[in-house]
């Protein structure tokens, strides 16, 4: 790991030009993940051109600003992907316009589409790794509060603010290192959780039309026709994915929201019943207690509420 490293730093040094990817339809750890190493290798390398790209996210946009990056600009550049498994969640995909491509994840490896692959399954987020990154390379003094702040909102979002069975010892001291930092947290978490006055009967939708069953699964359809009826987008509409985690002796729950294209599945899990194996069963994947799919249709969801059940089992 610590080779790994040392090589990826060999290239960014190397490098005149380096853009930075995530995954589609972003969270908070991959735009913390993605801002945070913008950040830094723009303190480290003020010279260097340095952008980081992608569609962004409207709920998510307080966390940072993005580039507009033209074909030109990729060429001779390294380009970094972070957060994301498999390269066809690669957001913008002139990913692969660069002279070269490193991937930082922590995603369990199922795609090393990188010429150079760093996963460290064990951490919390991609963001965390950024920060052992900084730290690697004994920089944690060029860690500013926009870093820090994009790091730990990355963190944050991934950890579930630390209820999730991922937060470690070093999870925690990492935290506690960046809120170290003069940004306003308490602030910034509230942000990440405000919600559209207009999206609350939704929620109130949510918790009245969730289906419980007897062995601890649940699940929620949520259709075009109900989309339409609350006003509100898809995107906005996978805000309340965990709404109902709350609920006694809840195991497993999906949360199924049809885009129009497609039904993408959002799939969460309790305690060590990991899911991430269905999930890649389905063409999907992520971690071993949130993870996601896409079907075309909702018999074809109601085939993976049957597989998760029958694990469940």
């Amino acid at each position: 790991m610590i080779k790994t490293m040392n090589n990826i730093m060999e290239q960014i040094e190397q490098a005149d030009t380096i853009i930075i990817h995530r995954h589609v339809r972003p969270d908070p750890d991959a735009y913390g993940s993605q801002l945070g190493l913008k950040y830094y290798l723009q303190q480290k390398f003020p010279h260097k051109d340095i952008y980081a790209v992608g569609n962004g996210e409207p709920s998510l946009a307080f966390i940072g600003d993005l580039d507009d990056v033209n074909d030109a600009t990729y060429e001779d550049a390294l380009v970094i992907v972070c957060d994301t498994a498999n390269a066809p969640r690669i957001d913008d995909s002139r990913f692969n316009l660069g002279q070269q491509l490193i991937k930082i994840d922590h995603h369990p490896e199922t795609d090393p589409y990188g010429d150079i692959n760093f996963v460290n399954t064990s951490a919390s987020s991609t963001s965390e790794i950024i920060f052992d990154f900084i730290n690697h390379f004994n920089d944690t003094s060029l860690i500013n509060k926009d870093i820090a702040r994009v790091l730990y909102l990355g963190i944050v979002g991934d950890t579930g603010r630390f209820l999730f069975n991922n937060t470690t010892e070093h999870t925690m001291d990492v935290a506690g290192k960046l809120i170290a930092q003069d940004f306003d947290h308490n602030a910034e978490l509230n942000k990440m959780m405000e919600k559209d006055p207009k999206m609350l009967p939704f929620q109130g939708y949510v918790l009245q039309h969730f289906e419980l069953m007897d062995d601890g699964f649940c699940q929620v359809k949520i259709t075009q026709q109900v989309l339409e009826q609350f006003d509100i987008k898809a995107n906005e509409a996978s805000q309340f994915v965990n709404t109902i985690a709350d609920i006694k002796g809840l195991k497993i729950w999906m949360f199924g929201v049809d885009e129009g294209n497609e039904i993408r599945c959002r799939l969460r899990s309790k305690g060590h019943i990991a899911i991430n194996d269905i999930a890649n069963e389905f063409g999907g994947g992520g971690h071993p207690n949130a993870c996601g799919v896409s079907v075309a249709t909702w018999e074809q969801f109601d085939d993976l509420a049957q597989a998760l059940r029958t694990k469940l089992n």
